[in-house]
């Protein structure tokens, strides 16, 4: 008859001690996080991504009492940057912050029969944080004191008014094409390597109108230096009350919002992105968060994973006809 063999004190011994070692080691496991985390912000400072981006590192900081330190990689309209964090491992240690130019680049790149180097499908959606209208702007000493004026003047010298913009088919870019698309106009686009370096060409009188988040462009047009002509939302916003909508001027089919969002690689474990996200929704109800928001006037929009990514949908369908509508952009 077969016996089974006995299991002698030594085996007994290694046995347990094995199983012990690795509950021992399970146990004291360090919690996520348990070292720096680091927030790629993929466009250069002083940009919508780039404010809201420092905002949520301090509220992240206060929950997971480790930092969370920006890193800035800026360049080929956010690409460089969303690269960075889609190869990089996905544990949880470098997430990505930034708008949609996670769609935008590369409907781009297949408009121009390239194979995209980064994709939204890279990435995994955790949280919306803000969706705000873009608002168009001139310098505070311009002839035009209403968007209907800007028309007029575009109308009568096309190509001859300059605008910037954060680089082609950017978040600053589709938007004023949809502008002009709808008022048929044209306007000379001069792209700049983001959001701030375009808003300093304005400023300083190299091009002669750009657009923008009302909580960036907001201090400039309160103190003289910028008028706001139109807005892109579908009601006012709030930080600009007597600007008028691109859609309550007629042009229905003007609607565009500068969103920033947290990704993570699309390769992270879902467990560990439950708990990202669960923490993304403690700090974004940080007082301190929501009141520095408040203040940037850029009330939080909160959406968690699953509600973004219907969000995101719906926002990637908008900007693939308007790119198609736009056609190849040199």
């Amino acid at each position: 008859m077969h016996t089974q063999p006995s299991l002698t004190r030594r085996d007994f011994t290694i046995a347990t001690g094995l199983t012990l070692g690795s509950g021992l080691s399970w146990a004291q496991a360090a919690p996520y996080p348990n070292k720096t985390v680091s927030l790629v912000v993929p466009f250069p400072p002083g940009g919508a991504v780039d404010q809201a981006g420092r905002a949520i590192s301090q509220a992240l900081f206060k929950v997971w009492k480790q930092p969370v330190v920006i890193n800035t990689k800026a360049g080929a309209g956010g690409a460089i940057g969303m690269s960075t964090v889609a190869n990089a491992a996905a544990d949880g240690y470098t997430l990505l912050a930034t708008h949609p130019s996670i769609i935008a680049v590369p409907e781009a790149e297949r408009l121009f029969g390239r194979t995209p180097s980064v994709d939204r499908s890279n990435f995994l959606p955790l949280a919306l944080m803000v969706a705000d209208p873009l608002v168009l702007v001139v310098k505070a000493d311009s002839p035009w004191k209403t968007y209907e004026e800007f028309i007029a003047d575009a109308k009568k010298r096309p190509d001859s008014i300059a605008y910037s913009s954060s680089g082609a088919y950017s978040a600053v870019h589709l938007p004023i094409e949809m502008l002009t698309h709808a008022a048929g106009i044209k306007l000379r686009h001069i792209p700049y390597a983001g959001g701030g370096p375009a808003l300093t060409a304005v400023l300083g009188g190299v091009v002669a109108a750009t657009a923008g988040a009302p909580a960036v462009l907001a201090p400039q047009i309160k103190a003289g230096e910028l008028r706001a002509l139109v807005t892109t939302g579908v009601k006012r916003h709030a930080l600009l009350p007597d600007i008028p909508t691109a859609i309550e001027l007629g042009f229905k089919d003007v609607e565009f919002y500068l969103w920033v969002g947290l990704f993570a690689s699309i390769k992270t474990d879902e467990a560990l992105a439950q708990t990202i996200r669960r923490d993304i929704g403690r700090a974004i109800q940080e007082p301190e968060f929501v009141q520095l928001m408040n203040k940037l006037g850029a009330p939080v929009d909160y959406r968690d994973g699953p509600a973004f990514t219907a969000f995101l949908d719906k926002d990637e369908e908008r900007i693939k006809a308007a790119i198609k509508r736009i056609g190849k952009v040199d």
